[in-house]
């Protein structure tokens, strides 16, 4: 069944339900199995995310560590990242963009026969910071060399929100991976055409 355009006002008759994150491996090479990831969520705090990270880090076995973070928390995986490298000198970092993946599903909020749910697919952007206490490949893109600090490096509260990036460093171009490297999400579903929201693409799904 091809389901008609729907304006953004027609929304309002759908609720969402459920919402998950399409999985991806993450964009870097020869990674341990035992690697530390630290995914950011908007609503995470800074305080619980650096408590946890920074207990990882200090052990000698430790040698790597990853932050991620999509859409709103973009900003905040950063400043984790920052105030890790003033905490903890010498780390190697390589930063990876690209494109994720969310899965969202809806359902018309008073449910009538043959009236499927929504499948909304988003992209949205998302960062990958690797911090290493090993060298890492110089040439990758991305690559950033640790911070030789000095008199002007301030420390930073770990609940701080304003870790000013150093400029010290040569920061090479960040990688943008391609957008359609994230796989879409098919079950055999019709597409619809003219999506009623920005950045979504739209699915009709007959599972209740």
């Amino acid at each position: 069944m091809q389901g008609s355009a729907r304006g953004g006002g027609e929304m309002e008759n759908y609720r969402k339900i459920r919402r998950t994150e399409v999985p991806s491996p993450l964009p870097f090479a020869n990674l341990p199995l035992d690697i530390v990831e630290m995914r950011v969520k908007e609503g995470s705090k800074i305080r619980n995310l650096m408590g946890f990270a920074m207990g990882r880090m200090q052990l000698a076995e430790t040698r790597q560590i990853v932050f991620s973070g999509s859409g709103r928390a973009v900003t905040k995986t950063i400043t984790c990242v920052e105030i890790m490298k003033r905490r903890i000198r010498g780390l190697h970092q390589t930063t990876k963009l690209r494109y994720k993946s969310l899965q969202e599903t809806w359902e018309h909020r008073e449910p009538r026969e043959g009236t499927p749910n929504l499948t909304l697919l988003k992209n949205v952007p998302s960062i990958c910071i690797l911090l290493s206490k090993e060298p890492l490949d110089p040439g990758e893109a991305g690559y950033q060399p640790p911070d030789s600090g000095g008199s002007l490096w301030l420390e930073a509260p770990l609940g701080g929100e304003d870790p000013s990036p150093s400029p010290r460093g040569v920061k090479r171009s960040l990688c943008c991976e391609d957008p359609e490297m994230v796989k879409r999400v098919t079950r055999g579903d019709k597409q619809v055409e003219s999506p009623p929201l920005p950045n979504y693409s739209y699915l009709l799904n007959y599972q209740q």
